[in-house]
């Protein structure tokens, strides 16, 4: 509860105030209720399982819900961490001339990244660098270092040209007081970050300009408002705070999303819901961009200072002589050498931390268990805007790298359910949420495919309409669903986003949850080997328009999109046979209520998926080739399950 100790009443002074939102005392208690209810549905769980299993089948099925409700019931739990302290902050940067000079603001270094200039195009990377350079700031006190693990000769001429633009360019800005100061931005009016190449630039710019205070952006993350180092400014000068301040970490939001949000590229729960309930408990974790670093933070705990091995590069060394000064590029060449941080503590103790593919997960995480606490800025004007995958197989690979990285760390000695619980108590179950994301795909699979297989085979499995344990499902379905839409609504969006967002939720868990863990564990086993891959920020036109349209986007003949249209087909078929057995009069209604119910709520959100095998004839349509294994694939599961377990 460090968070709630500043101000939250204003004065000539005051740089920032915090507020807990009016719903946490609703969460809670909200959180006691449906904790018995989830107790009393493992209590029922264990009951059958023990003293009513007596065959392989119905051995099986209370085995299966078992496991899949323990699953929900943990992943429940972890996010409790969101909802029981959760804060919005305000900051007066106006204020900041009352608490020092100008003249007197920290240095501020801007580390920007980049790696493929065709996915990744170059003069996107320059509008980012100009944007950030037109900063409300002072300009001898900004420096910007990028890096591009391409080496695109394509990248340092379009940066050599900006160079120039940007002698034009930033006068222009301060001249005319311009908002915008992303010029693509202007005159149109993922990848994830690497550390291996973040800690270079953090000992590189140690030599040339040891700013205390480093911003990491992704390339195509553009500064929308100018006075965004100011706010950062207002939480680093506030004593009551600075001491023991990490990072300032502003949410990711995206230019191009169409209004519904089909793919929930915005991530509004892992980018802005999340952070805000973090926020009171030790801040948010580190989201890759957008983050002001105090540079002490990567030197060793609040009260442990762990110094590097040349004193050039610590925090509190100043930088004397000009930046193009031989000495200062000799030792600048030399600290950025691929062996340089060989048998030193650079990446583990020193510096970004790296080793898994979610490197700022992994470091905002070391961070927090070292004692140190972020805020999370969220001003009503977005401080920066990015690019969003626009296609659905760019975010399903997007999102199973981040749940390769996230295993790496889930796995170490560092797991955050063992050694981040115990560091941080509470908060540690936040970062548990986010490391064991795979998991969701046990739950979803088996309520995607068991109930349905049931159904088909006339065998009911869960309680009557007429019996009580059928509203113990109906509040746990209803409540869960109903919080999180709430908490969508809360924030300023849409019934539409909300439905979207569980949509992707239930197509993550049939793809690259499941494919994710499989590729992780493969590679654990010495099989495959894991790669990195940039998401694409280049658009096609075709693509686009579909996408402003709302259509899905399923042209690639991807495995990913094998079994959730499995799990498509399975469901239509199910809901199918078992309306034809009511309307015949065979089936029983009330025993078969939820199984039907809930094929029917998986059909509806499948729409996407029939539409594209049956309507489409554009080339977003699904491929005909991962129809057939789909449906080939859906029968033989259906003719095994038949077979072998409701013989």
């Amino acid at each position: 509860m460090g968070g709630l100790r500043e101000s939250t009443t204003t004065s000539a002074t005051t740089l920032n105030t915090v507020e807990p939102l009016r719903r946490t005392t609703l969460n809670r208690l909200f959180a006691a209720v449906y904790t018995c209810a989830i107790f009393t549905l493992l209590y029922h769980h264990a009951q059958t399982l023990l003293f009513q299993s007596k065959t392989l089948l119905s051995f099986s099925i209370s085995l299966s819900l078992l496991v899949a409700d323990m699953v929900l019931a943990f992943m429940w739990s972890t996010t409790q961490s969101f909802r029981m302290c959760p804060v919005h902050r305000r900051e007066y940067p106006e204020n900041l001339k009352k608490v020092t000079e100008r003249d007197k603001f920290p240095g501020l270094d801007v580390f920007i990244c980049t790696a493929d200039p065709n996915k990744e195009p170059p003069m996107g990377v320059v509008n980012t660098a100009l944007s950030v350079m037109a900063y409300d700031y002072p300009t001898e006190k900004i420096s910007v270092y990028v890096s591009d693990d391409g080496g695109s000769a394509f990248t340092l001429f379009a940066f050599m040209e900006a160079a120039k633009f940007a002698s034009h360019w930033l006068p222009f800005c301060r001249k005319k007081d311009v908002m915008e100061r992303n010029p693509d931005a202007y005159f149109a009016s993922n990848h994830s970050l690497n550390s291996e190449t973040e800690k270079i630039k953090l000992r590189v710019s140690a030599t040339m300009s040891n700013a205390p205070i480093v911003l990491t952006l992704d390339c195509d993350m553009h500064s929308n408002d100018p006075e965004t180092p100011l706010r950062a400014l207002c939480y680093v000068f506030d004593p009551n705070i600075g001491p023991n301040l990490a990072y300032v970490q502003f949410p990711q939001r995206f230019r191009g999303i169409n209004k519904n949000d089909i793919y929930a590229s915005e991530f509004k729960r892992l980018f802005e819901l999340n952070p805000i309930g973090l926020d009171g408990l030790r801040g948010p974790n580190y989201l890759g961009t957008g983050a002001f670093f105090r540079r002490r933070a990567f030197f060793g705990d609040p009260l442990t200072f762990i110094a590097p091995e040349i004193v050039e590069l610590s925090p509190d060394h100043a930088v004397e002589e000009p930046i193009k000064s031989p000495s200062i590029l000799s030792l600048a060449h030399h600290v950025a050498g691929c062996n340089y941080e060989n048998q030193t503590n650079w990446g583990s103790k020193i510096g970004f931390r790296y080793g898994s593919l979610v490197e700022d997960y992994f470091t905002g995480y070391k961070l927090h268990c070292e004692g140190w606490r972020s805020i999370f800025c969220h001003p009503e004007r977005p401080a920066f805007y990015g690019d969003a995958p626009t296609n659905l197989l760019d975010m399903l690979n997007q999102n199973k790298r981040w749940t390769i990285g996230l295993l790496e760390v889930t796995f170490s000695k560092y797991s955050p359910v063992t050694f981040g619980i115990r560091s941080m108590g509470l908060m540690g179950l936040g970062y548990s949420h986010l490391a064991f994301w795979f998991s969701f795909s046990i739950p979803i699979i088996v309520y995607a495919f068991l109930p349905q297989l049931a159904l088909l085979n006339g065998v009911t499995i869960f309680p009557k309409v007429s019996e009580p344990l059928f509203f113990l499902y109906t509040f746990l379905f209803l409540g869960a669903y109903g919080q999180e839409f709430l908490d969508f609504l809360l924030e300023g969006e849409t019934f539409g986003k909300w439905w979207n967002d569980q949509r992707i939720w239930m197509i993550k868990g049939l793809s690259s949850y499941l494919f994710g863990f499989t590729e992780y564990l493969f590679n654990s086993l010495g099989i495959s080997a894991l790669g990195f891959n940039v998401t694409s920020k280049v658009v096609d036109d075709e693509l686009s328009k579909r996408y402003d349209k709302e259509i899905f986007e399923f042209g690639a003949p991807s495995p990913m999109f094998v079994p959730i249209t499995m799990a498509a087909i399975l469901n239509f078929f199910s809901f199918s046979w078992g309306f034809l057995q009511i309307i015949r009069g065979i089936g029983n209604l009330q025993g078969l209520f939820l199984q039907m119910l809930l094929s029917g709520f998986v059909m509806v959100n499948c729409w996407p998926i029939y539409e594209a095998i049956v309507l489409r004839s554009d080339k977003g349509k699904l491929p005909a080739k991962v129809t057939v294994i789909a449906t080939f694939l859906a029968w033989a599961l259906y003719y095994t399950a038949t077979s072998l377990i409701f013989k």
